[in-house]
């Protein structure tokens, strides 16, 4: 393994254990918190991308058995990043979900599992997020935010925009995305006094905390997906297969 990658596990690991905050209480769906029906349903959902999901990391550890510590890191990174809370203004919190950096350096179906990992980590020992409510969590971030990085990350390359341009907005609009489908579930759990008004409502919630956290989002992951590929010689596992 190449020190760089060591380091910056290490230096994450580290982090999380002085960053990560000791009440939780952010935009994951808390335990319990949607009906019987729909947290059924999201799991149903979610269940086939988490098996192609553990498919596309097999392969990655069976072929390219280098890029485990990178594929771990990318795992680091999400937990680190989506564990971390902002108040919001209406005493709610908003966090970032880096979900973005994986998915450009794997594609998305790595993060598929990542992200259901880190959700399951986080609902167990940190509150954060729930059980019940897993399926609709990894839908939300670790299925669509992929997704959609991928997506963007793919069409600015296709438009011959910047490298750096191109992570910077597949991992800020991963971001929103994700938020944006959680507004959406809430709003279908809660069509109050309908469904439209419903998700608008969630959206204004968070819309003040959560662009300026997408933003920084971009940015951060900009930086590390820098350094990585500098030290990766750039040359990196099938980006965005």
């Amino acid at each position: 393994m190449k020190k760089i990658q060591k380091r910056l596990a290490a230096f994450l690991l580290f982090a999380m254990a002085i960053m990560v905050p000791n009440s939780v209480h952010a935009m994951h769906i808390a335990e319990g918190f949607l009906p019987k029906t729909h947290a059924a349903i999201y799991f149903v959902i979610a269940i086939p991308f988490v098996i192609y999901g553990i498919k596309s990391i097999k392969d990655i550890t069976v072929n390219k058995p280098e890029k485990k510590m990178l594929l771990a890191l990318a795992g680091a990174y999400v937990f680190l990043l989506s564990s971390l809370k902002l108040p919001a203004m209406t005493g709610s919190c908003s966090h970032p979900t880096g979900i973005g950096l994986g998915a450009i350096l794997f594609g998305a179906g790595p993060m598929f599992v990542l992200g259901t990992i880190v959700l399951i980590f986080q609902a167990i020992l940190l509150a954060h997020g729930g059980l019940t409510t897993l399926g609709a969590n990894a839908l939300s971030m670790a299925i669509i935010g992929a997704y959609i990085a991928v997506g963007v990350y793919k069409l600015m390359k296709k438009m011959n925009v910047s490298d750096l341009v191109a992570v910077f907005l597949a991992a800020f609009l991963s971001d929103l995305g994700t938020y944006i489908v959680t507004s959406i579930e809430l709003g279908l759990a809660f069509p109050n006094p309908t469904f439209g008004a419903s998700v608008l409502s969630y959206l204004e919630i968070f819309a003040i905390t959560q662009l300026p956290i997408a933003v920084m989002e971009g940015i951060l992951t900009v930086l590390i997906y820098n350094a990585i590929v500098k030290y990766e010689g750039g040359i990196l596992y099938e980006k965005v297969n």
